[in-house]
């Protein structure tokens, strides 16, 4: 007999995925983790119910916040990253020789011991990079202390439920713009905008405010299910218009392998359907 896990994050909307082997359930300071092995997407990592990443298919996720606004940039040497326990984020950063230094706020220091145990697929050893700084801190608290200044700034968040929730206020956002550089561009995990519209919509009124280049661009994730989903994408810098060519060109100079970035993707990223331009403030 087949067991499925249901994540009902959504009213009136669920996913399914069988769980092959249960591999870990277990609860930390702050949430509970579940890993478990599903036949299509491998090894999957739930908080509190809802999945947050997979062996499968994170490289669509990390892929996408992480090249998109550092080959934007074009010179990004300090990378901030709010979240990411899993490792994931850091990995992909660090495929960026260019990039120096490294901050990665989590607030769950459980979460990065059982990462590093049962899913070292997704760091792929980022965490004994030297350019990387692991802080275990609230990444609210982080933000509104820091006096450090960062090219880009990650915002790999849960949904804005329970202890993510903080990082989708406006002062979070206007304390992330203090920190970025003069060029600085800030990226936030938005979640599917057919389904949760209303946090998007949020997101992008307070970035409007806040930035002269503002809001999101796309990708379609398979267990992030109900239509792609959305990251948030702020600036004063001119970043959003490098070219393709341009872009061709840094990334192969970066000399780095993906599977499903690309530079016509990065560019296509911000061409928004019309369901979703009509939540732009």
């Amino acid at each position: 007999m087949t067991v499925w896990f249901r994540e009902t994050l959504h009213p009136h909307y669920a996913q399914g995925l069988s769980v092959d082997a249960l591999i870990y359930d277990s609860k930390t300071e702050h949430q509970r983790l579940q890993v478990f092995e599903n036949g299509t997407f491998g090894r999957v990592l739930t908080l509190d119910g809802v999945v947050q990443t997979t062996a499968g298919d994170n490289f669509i996720y990390h892929e996408m916040m992480t090249h998109v606004p550092i080959l934007a940039h074009g010179a990004a040497r300090r990378v901030l990253i709010i979240g990411g326990g899993d490792g994931g984020m850091a990995r992909e950063v660090l495929r960026h020789k260019s990039v120096e230094h490294v901050t990665m706020v989590e607030i769950d220091a459980g979460v990065v011991e059982f990462s590093r145990e049962y899913l070292p697929m997704l760091s792929q050893g980022a965490f004994d990079d030297p350019r990387l700084n692991l802080v275990i801190a609230d990444g609210a608290d982080f933000m509104r202390g820091t006096t450090d200044r960062f090219d880009v700034i990650i915002v790999d968040s849960t949904d804005p439920i329970g202890p993510g929730e903080v990082l989708f206020t406006d002062t979070f956002y206007g304390h992330a713009k203090r920190a970025l550089t003069e060029d600085g561009i800030l990226v936030t995990q938005n979640g599917v905008p057919f389904l949760q519209g209303e946090e998007l919509a949020n997101t992008l009124r307070a970035f409007k405010a806040l930035f002269a280049d503002w809001g999101c661009y796309m990708a379609t994730v398979p267990t992030y299910a109900g239509g792609p989903m959305a990251f948030g994408w702020g600036t004063d810098g001119p970043a959003r218009a490098v070219t393709v060519e341009e872009l061709q060109a840094r990334f192969a100079a970066a000399g780095i392998v993906t599977d499903y970035y690309t530079p016509g993707v990065h560019k296509g990223a911000f061409a928004l359907p019309a369901y979703v331009e009509r939540l732009l403030p």
